[in-house]
C-alpha cells in the first residue's frame, strides 16, 4: 500500500527545489505557496490574488481558517497590504530539543517547517514587507517584518489587520477584549455571538478539533485582541490598543511583530500539553540562572481580602514583624519555601479614591523591620518574598526600579511580587498597550540584572517570554481566588475552563489552597467549591510560584495539608487524562518518579475514570487519594476529605467519585514489593464509588433555585440596555426560571449600569394573573443599590397599560457593621383576567450618592427573575 505522507514529503521537497530554481525568472508567477507541518497533517497556504495576499489553514485536508488577508495602517505612511508581488521565498526546517529552566515538562521538542515570503509593492513606494510562517504538528504561527520607506526608520502603526476567518459557527470560550487584568468569567457562545475577545480564544469545532488563537513573543508592541469584522459574523480581525494620539505602536524599521498563533489539537486536552507558545520565543538570555527557584509560599494576603487585616498602617496592619515571623515559622515547619508580606512598605495610606498612589519600595513601615525579617527567614531556610504594588503609577515605580531591586540583591531577596491594581499613569495609556508592554519588559530585564524573580499581578497576559527571561516566573492575568473573598465568588465551572484558555498562555498565579471554604458565613461570603477542589488545583493549574493562600491558622490540624506539603510546582512530564471544557478535567504530572493527579468538576457530581498506563509496567506504587467522603457537600460540609492509601499498578484504573463543585487529588509513588502487602488494592476504593454517587445526587444544586411561572421563557423587551459585558447578560435572564443567590457573579443576575429597568414580558396568550414579583440585589460596597421605586403594570394589548402596584424604597447609608449584601423581593398581588403583557419598572439610584466612596459614579441595578403567577 502506498504511504500518502511519503508522497507528500517528496512533493514538498521537489516544490522547494523548483521554487528556488525558478525564482529569478518567474517572480510574477508566484501565486500560491504551501507550508506543511512536519507530519504533513497541518498546512499553511498563502495565495496572492490581484496584489492582495491571504492565507488558508488546513488540518487533515479540512479548511479550518478560510482565506484571511493582512494589512497595516500607519499615521505617517499610506496603508500597506495591497498591490504586492512576491520577490523572494526561502524555506527551512528545525528539529531541536531544549530544556526550560522551569516548566511543566523537563524537555521540549521544537520541530517545525518555516518559510520567509518577501513582498514588495508594485506602486511607486516599493515598500517591503516579509511574512514569516511556521507549521508545527500542533499549530500554525506567522509574523511580519516591516521595512521603512524612503530611508524613514520610524513607523507609527495605527492598525494591524490580520484576519482570522473561521469556516463554521462553532463553540467558543472567551472573555471581552477590554476587561481589566483579564479578570472576567469566561463566556461560552457560538462564534457569531462575539463582538470582541481577548486571547487565548479557544474553539471547539463540531468535527472534534480544538483551536486556540493567541500571540507569542509580545515585545515593544501593543497586545492583540480580536474584533468582529463588519461584513462577516465568522470573521475576526486583530486589534491593537491606541495611545493618546491614536498610534498603537511606535517602532524603528525594520521591525518584527509578535507571532500570531493558531493552536490546533485533536482533543481539548492536547491544547494543554502544547508547548507551541514557548517554542515561538527566543532561547534563555540569562546565563547564570541558579538563583531562579520554584517555590510554594504562604503570605500575609488573604486576611486583607477578608477585611481582617489592612495593607496600610494602623491597628489592623497585617504585615508586622511579629506576624511575618509567625508565617516564616509555619513555612519552615511545613516544607513551604517562601513567605510573602504584602503591605510591608510605606505608601499604602495614599491608596484611596481621589488620591495618587505613591508607594516607597525601599522603606518599611515602623512596625516592620525588613532586615530583621529577611535575616530571620534565612535562618529558617525560608525565602522572603517582597511586594511592589504600583497602583498603576508607572513613573514613580520606574524611578525606583534600580534602587528597589538593588535593595533586594543586597538583602538576598530573590523573589518579588509586583502589582498594577489601578488606572495607568500617565493617564490615557491602556493597561495592555505598547507603553505598558515596554514597561513590563523593562521591569523583567531590570529584575534579572539584580537576580530577582518576578510574580507579576495585573500583568500583561503571558506570551511565552518566560523561555527567554525565566525570571518571569509567574503572572496573574486571571480571575483568581481573591474574587472568592467577596460576593463576586466564582462559579465552579470557572476552574474547568481555565486550563483550556488562560493557562494556554503560560503560568498563572491563581492563588489556590483556601481551606476554610465557608470563610465568612455571617456575611454570606464563601467559595463555591469543596476543599478537595482546592487541593486538585495544585496539579490542574501550573505555576512555578504557587501560593498556599489561606491564613496559616486555617491549616492547623488538617491532614489534607500533607498533599500541599508534598506537591511540587514544576514538572518533568504532563498528561491530560480526560477533559471536557467547562465540565471536568483530570491532569497527571510527574516529578522524578512520583506522579500527582488532580481532577475537578463543575456544579455537577460525576464519576471520573483515571487509567494509569503512564506508570512503569511491572512496578508497584502506593496511591494516596485525597477524595470526597459521603459527607462532602459544597453547601453544608465542603471541608470534608477522605484520605486513603492503596496499591496500584500500570494496569489499574482509579474510579474517582466527585461531589458537586468538588475535586480529587492523588499522589503516586513507587514502593518496594515487601512493603506493598500492607496496603489494600485500589479496588477497595473503587467499590465505594457508587454508594457515594448515590448520596451526591441528593445534594442541593449550586447557586440558584429553579421556579416555574407564567412568564417562564417568554419574550421580554427592555427600554434601556443592560450591560452586555456582565456575564449574566442576555435577554432571557429575567425569565429563565432561575432565582439568584448571594453569589451575584455566577450568572443569574441582570446588570443595569446607570440606567433604570423597564422590562415588558409577552405572556404569548392571555392569562389570569394573581401576583407579580421581582428580586433585586444590593451590595453597596460594589456600587449595587436596591431600586428607589418599583412599579408594576399589566396590559391586554401592549398599548394601554394599567398600574397595579408601586413600592418605594430608601437607600440610606448603611451602618458600619451592617451586612452589605442583601436580596430583596418586590411584589404585588392582583386578580386580573385576560392579561397578556406585564411590565415592571425599577427606578435605580443611577449615580452613587454623596456619602458613597464612589459618589457621582454610575450605580448598578441588579435584577432577578420576574415571576408572574
Amino acid at each position: 500500500m502506498i504511504d500518502i505522507s511519503i508522497i507528500k514529503r517528496i512533493a514538498y521537497c521537489c516544490l522547494g527545489i523548483f521554487q528556488i530554481f525558478c525564482l529569478a525568472s518567474c517572480i510574477q508567477k508566484y501565486s500560491e505557496i504551501t507550508l506543511p507541518s512536519p507530519d504533513f497533517k497541518i498546512e499553511f497556504r498563502l495565495t496572492l490574488e490581484n496584489g492582495i495576499p491571504s492565507y488558508t489553514v488546513f488540518c487533515d485536508n479540512t479548511v479550518i481558517l478560510r482565506k484571511s488577508s493582512f494589512s497595516f495602517e500607519f499615521k505617517n505612511q499610506p496603508p500597506l497590504g495591497t498591490q504586492l508581488q512576491i520577490v523572494d521565498v526561502k524555506k527551512s526546517s528545525c528539529d531541536e530539543t531544549w530544556n526550560p529552566v522551569l516548566g511543566f515538562s523537563s524537555s521540549i521538542r521544537n520541530n517545525y517547517n518555516e518559510t520567509w515570503i518577501t513582498f514588495q509593492e508594485i506602486d511607486q513606494n516599493r515598500r517591503i514587507i516579509q511574512l514569516i510562517a511556521r507549521a508545527y504538528d500542533n499549530g500554525i504561527a506567522f509574523r511580519y517584518i516591516i521595512a521603512g520607506i524612503h530611508n524613514q526608520d520610524s513607523l507609527f502603526i495605527t492598525n494591524e489587520n490580520s484576519e482570522f476567518n473561521f469556516t463554521s459557527n462553532d463553540s467558543a470560550w472567551w472573555i471581552p477584549a477590554n476587561e481589566f487584568a483579564y479578570e472576567s468569567l469566561y463566556r461560552h457562545t457560538p462564534i457569531d455571538k462575539i463582538t470582541d475577545a481577548n486571547t487565548p480564544f479557544t474553539i471547539e469545532r463540531n468535527d472534534g478539533l480544538a483551536l486556540s488563537i493567541h500571540e507569542a513573543a509580545l515585545i515593544n508592541y501593543s497586545e492583540m485582541t480580536l474584533k468582529k469584522a463588519k461584513a462577516d459574523s465568522l470573521s475576526f480581525i486583530s486589534s491593537l490598543w491606541p495611545e493618546p494620539d491614536g498610534v498603537c505602536a511606535r517602532v524603528k524599521a525594520p521591525f518584527t511583530t509578535p507571532w500570531r498563533v493558531i493552536m490546533i489539537a485533536r482533543t481539548p486536552g492536547e491544547l494543554i500539553e502544547s508547548h507551541l507558545i514557548q517554542n515561538l520565543n527566543e532561547p534563555n538570555r540569562i546565563t547564570d540562572y541558579s538563583w531562579i527557584k520554584p517555590m510554594k509560599f504562604v503570605g500575609i494576603w488573604w486576611g486583607m481580602h477578608l477585611g481582617k487585616y489592612t495593607w496600610f498602617q494602623g491597628p489592623k496592619h497585617g504585615a508586622t514583624t511579629k506576624r511575618t515571623k509567625e508565617y516564616i515559622d509555619f513555612a519552615a515547619t511545613h516544607h513551604i519555601e517562601g513567605v510573602l508580606a504584602e503591605g510591608w512598605n510605606v505608601g499604602w495610606e495614599s491608596w484611596a479614591p481621589g488620591k495618587t498612589p505613591l508607594q516607597n519600595f525601599c522603606k518599611a513601615t515602623p512596625d516592620f523591620n525588613l532586615e530583621e525579617v529577611v535575616k530571620y527567614s534565612k535562618s529558617k531556610n525560608v525565602q522572603f518574598i517582597s511586594h511592589h504594588e504600583t497602583g498603576g503609577n508607572i513613573p514613580v515605580y520606574e524611578a525606583q526600579l534600580e534602587d528597589a531591586f538593588s535593595l533586594c540583591q543586597r538583602l538576598g531577596i530573590t523573589t518579588v511580587k509586583t502589582g498594577y491594581a489601578g488606572s495607568i499613569l500617565p493617564s490615557g495609556y491602556h493597561h495592555h498597550g505598547q507603553f505598558m508592554v515596554r514597561h513590563f519588559q523593562k521591569v523583567v530585564e531590570t529584575a534579572a540584572k539584580y537576580h530577582v524573580a518576578l510574580d507579576v499581578h495585573e500583568s500583561i497576559k503571558p506570551t511565552g517570554l518566560d523561555r527567554t527571561w525565566p525570571n518571569l516566573v509567574s503572572q496573574e492575568a486571571i480571575r483568581g481566588n481573591e474574587w472568592n473573598a467577596t460576593y463576586k465568588a466564582t462559579p465552579p465551572q470557572h476552574v474547568t475552563i481555565l486550563p483550556f484558555t488562560r493557562f494556554l498562555a503560560g503560568p498563572a498565579d491563581y492563588t489556590p489552597g483556601i481551606f476554610r471554604v465557608n470563610h465568612s458565613p455571617e456575611k454570606n461570603k464563601r467559595l463555591y467549591c469543596t476543599l478537595t477542589n482546592q487541593l486538585a488545583l495544585y496539579v490542574i493549574f501550573y505555576s512555578p510560584l504557587m501560593m498556599v493562600s489561606d491564613m496559616i491558622e486555617n491549616y492547623s490540624n488538617s491532614p489534607a495539608f500533607k498533599f500541599i506539603e508534598k506537591v511540587p510546582c514544576t514538572w518533568d512530564e504532563t498528561k491530560v487524562i480526560i477533559a471536557s471544557i467547562g465540565h471536568y478535567v483530570t491532569i497527571a504530572r510527574r516529578s522524578k518518579d512520583r506522579w500527582f493527579i488532580g481532577s475537578v468538576t463543575d456544579e455537577e457530581s460525576r464519576t471520573l475514570s483515571i487509567p494509569l498506563p503512564f506508570l512503569e509496567k511491572g512496578r508497584k506504587y502506593i496511591a494516596t487519594v485525597y477524595g470526597d467522603s459521603k459527607l462532602t457537600n459544597w453547601e453544608k460540609d465542603p471541608e470534608k476529605v477522605e484520605i486513603g492509601n492503596y496499591l496500584v499498578t500500570a494496569s489499574d484504573t482509579i474510579i474517582a467519585p466527585l461531589s458537586r463543585a468538588s475535586g480529587n487529588a492523588i499522589t503516586i509513588y513507587p514502593v518496594e514489593k515487601e512493603s506493598s502487602d500492607n496496603f489494600p488494592s485500589i479496588a477497595v476504593y473503587n467499590t465505594s464509588t457508587q454508594e457515594k454517587m448515590n448520596v451526591f445526587k441528593t445534594i442541593k444544586p449550586l447557586g440558584c433555585s429553579g421556579i416555574k411561572h407564567l412568564a417562564l421563557n417568554k419574550p421580554i423587551n427592555f427600554k434601556y440596555p443592560f450591560n452586555e459585558k456582565y456575564p449574566a447578560s442576555g435577554k432571557s435572564a429575567l425569565t429563565d426560571g432561575i432565582k439568584g443567590s448571594y453569589n451575584y457573579s455566577s450568572g443569574e443576575w441582570q446588570g443595569f449600569e446607570g440606567v433604570d429597568l423597564e422590562a415588558t414580558i409577552d405572556l404569548v396568550e392571555s392569562k389570569q394573573v394573581q401576583k407579580v414579583s421581582i428580586g433585586f440585589l444590593s451590595s453597596i460596597d460594589d456600587w449595587i443599590f436596591l431600586p428607589t421605586k418599583v412599579e408594576f403594570y399589566t396590559s391586554s394589548d401592549n398599548k394601554s397599560f394599567m398600574k397595579v402596584g408601586e413600592i418605594h424604597h430608601a437607600n440610606s447609608k448603611p451602618a458600619s457593621n451592617a451586612n452589605s449584601v442583601q436580596i430583596k423581593d418586590f411584589s404585588v398581588s392582583i386578580s386580573q383576567e385576560n392579561i397578556r403583557f406585564v411590565r415592571v419598572i425599577g427606578k435605580g439610584v443611577l449615580r452613587c450618592p454623596e456619602w458613597h466612596p464612589g459618589k457621582g459614579g454610575k450605580a448598578w441595578l441588579f435584577c432577578d427573575e420576574i415571576v408572574v403567577e
